[in-house]
């Protein structure tokens, strides 16, 4: 007996050993099983013409190092629909040095912890630019909605999830073997559409022969449930297509199922997610925790380390404390949490930056084990 087991040791030896010869990446948590971590973009654009400069595997190495996170999230596409990687598919940044994306996956790949795209779906300025057929069609015949934020909102009944959308996130899951991605500007960035064929299916589906232009003409509720329920499909469409070809690819619609579209979840996204307000933070993140909560699915929430308006010092950026008070709403009804740090156009991080989540890491970590995946117990008070 003792013969046996001193060979299965001496295998077991062994094969660890052949296993670290071959660069054998540690275990990544699935996002369902993950509770801290650290969301990065910039929305590469026009001015971007040294992505990739910056970006070492040092530099990511010293992140990892200071929160020691479950996973990372970092740009890949924003709204104005350029990518920060070499994309074979979309449309790169007008300079990118080198492949910053494979230096991302390499270095979480070796620590064991996850790498998560941030991608703009719905809203793709470049996409709408490039293919103006693609677009939402507003209800004054206008390729481009009034709003500026919403300029290159493209269409859920066309091409785009197809030709774009669906062969990106292929290459984000195939090529780079990147775990997931957190798909920005998709609920909230969609608008109803008066294109051709939106029209055309309304009219087919409901039988009504007019489609209203505004709150005051008849059929404006039935005109509103059929766009969302094209996003609805739209979603479906996709996840379906990208798990045919990697099945173990993780998807979350921003805010998708969450307060700010509030509804059982009926589209098999694997977790939930959203950047709650960057000034009322703490009364935000309380709204959005205590409705996510209820929808018995595997969450997170987004704190900024930043406000977007300076208080009277000038200041913007948050303290620990108060990234620690944020994080508490979230841990106490269960849920993950990360915060948003903003990258440099060349897409490097300030590690400055970092140092306030290190601190706020510590807090959450002392709190996981009692705090994560906790569930509410129902109660009335009088």
């Amino acid at each position: 007996m003792s013969m046996i087991f001193r060979f299965l040791s001496c295998f077991a030896l062994l094969f660890g050993n052949v296993l670290l010869l071959q660069g054998a990446e540690p275990q990544r948590l699935s996002r369902a099983e993950s509770f801290l971590g650290v969301h990065f973009d910039f929305h590469a654009g026009p001015d971007c013409t040294e992505v990739g400069k910056n970006t070492t595997p040092e530099m990511i190495q010293k992140i990892i190092d200071m929160v020691q996170p479950d996973y990372l999230q970092t740009d890949c596409k924003g709204h104005r629909g350029m990518c920060s990687y070499p994309t074979k598919i979309g449309y790169p940044a007008p300079g990118i040095i080198g492949d910053p994306l494979r230096v991302w996956r390499e270095t979480t790949a070796k620590n064991g912890v996850g790498l998560y795209m941030h991608y703009s779906g719905v809203l793709d300025m470049e996409a709408v630019i490039q293919h103006p057929d693609w677009a939402v069609v507003g209800a004054d015949g206008k390729v481009f909605n009034a709003s500026d934020h919403m300029q290159g909102a493209t269409s859920v009944f066309g091409p785009y999830v197809d030709l774009l959308l669906i062969p990106q996130l292929r290459e984000l899951a195939g090529v780079y073997g990147v775990d997931g991605v957190w798909i920005d500007g998709e609920c909230w960035g969609t608008v109803p559409d008066y294109g051709e064929k939106a029209q055309k299916l309304f009219k087919e589906q409901t039988g009504f022969a007019e489609v209203p232009k505004s709150k005051d003409q008849p059929h404006w509720r039935e005109w509103l449930d059929f766009n969302r329920e094209g996003f609805r499909d739209y979603m479906r469409h996709y996840i379906a297509e990208v798990k045919k070809t990697n099945p173990e690819f993780q998807i979350c619609g921003n805010w998708a199922f969450t307060d700010l579209m509030p509804e059982p979840v009926c589209v098999p996204v694997d977790f939930l997610s959203g950047d709650y307000s960057p000034q009322d933070s703490v009364n935000s993140a309380r709204i959005s925790a205590r409705y996510i909560a209820t929808q018995k699915m595997p969450w997170d929430l987004m704190a900024w380390s930043f406000t977007t308006v300076a208080d009277p010092e000038g200041r913007r950026f948050k303290s620990a404390d108060q990234l620690s008070r944020e994080a508490a709403v979230v841990l106490a009804l269960g849920g993950g949490f990360q915060a948003y740090i903003t990258q440099n156009r060349d897409g490097s991080v300030d590690l400055e930056k970092v140092i306030p989540m290190g601190e706020t890491a510590k807090f959450c970590r002392a709190r996981q084990p009692f705090c994560h995946k906790a569930e509410q117990v129902p109660q009335i008070a009088v």
